[in-house]
């Protein structure tokens, strides 16, 4: 993997420990993410791909025995110094869950949730931004005639459409995903590629995945992990066509995970 500038990294791990309680999740991960990429991150379930993407955000936080040594890097800051405001930090960072979690409220106002939580009260401003986020998410033309439609009748793949627009509305640069797609099936899940592929013109995007195929399909890079640590971590075609790690290639012929 090429050396990153100082300029070109967009999230950063520096010798980054995780434990719960007593039992060590990751251990002693070090890898720089470039803006604008798709990055995926693969493994056997357990190994602590979530994890890790959840440090980026600060979502462990809330589970408990959580703690972490080393350091996450945003945009040259870290994120865990005392300073940091978790709220403004998670709106720079976007984030898509593995089951689509619509709110139970209408389409429009799903998307027009976190705005309104910040206070802005500008119908206009409003309206464009829920329009614009719709298109984004490739489900405006599905939708634009039924926005007063309670999200919760959508189907799967328009409602994790719609859980993304959700959180493009709040204009992150960033998108964490995780497993967006694992409960959806394969033409829905061809839809949330293709979108992967054109947001990173506009946002950094990290996916964690089961699927490789998948990995292989959106992904710049890949970053393999097993039982908590980073085995290996590169473009995506050198980490599937010739992995350096012996672990890396039983992995990716399926002879185990």
């Amino acid at each position: 993997m090429e050396k990153l500038s100082i300029k070109e990294k967009k999230l950063e791990a520096i010798n980054l420990n995780v434990f719960y309680g007593q039992k060590q999740v990751l251990k002693d991960v070090n890898i720089a993410i470039k803006a604008n990429t798709v990055t995926a991150f693969i493994g056997p379930s357990g190994c602590g791909k979530s994890t890790f993407l959840r440090t980026f955000n600060r979502m462990n936080d809330y589970v408990e025995g959580f703690r972490k040594e080393g350091d996450i890097i945003v945009d040259g800051k870290d994120i865990y110094q005392k300073m940091i405001r978790v709220e403004e930090l998670r709106k720079k960072i976007g984030m898509v869950f593995q089951k689509p979690n619509p709110f139970p409220k209408s389409i429009f106002e799903n998307v027009a949730y976190g705005l309104k939580i910040q206070g802005i009260k500008n119908k206009k401003l409003i309206e464009e931004t829920v329009e614009k986020s719709l298109k984004q998410s490739a489900l405006w033309d599905e939708v634009k005639d039924d926005l007063k439609k309670s999200a919760l009748s959508l189907s799967g793949g328009q409602q994790q459409r719609l859980c993304i627009a959700r959180a493009l509305a709040l204009e992150p640069s960033i998108l964490l995903m995780d497993e967006p797609a694992s409960a959806l099936d394969p033409i829905s899940t061809s839809k949330i590629e293709d979108l992967i592929w054109e947001l990173k013109q506009k946002y950094t995007i990290v996916i964690v995945t089961h699927n490789m195929q998948q990995a292989g399909r959106i992904s710049d890079n890949t970053a393999f992990f097993y039982m908590g640590d980073l085995v290996e971590y590169d473009e995506t075609k050198k980490i599937f066509t010739n992995p350096e790690k012996e672990r890396t290639q039983n992995y990716i012929t399926g002879r185990f995970g």
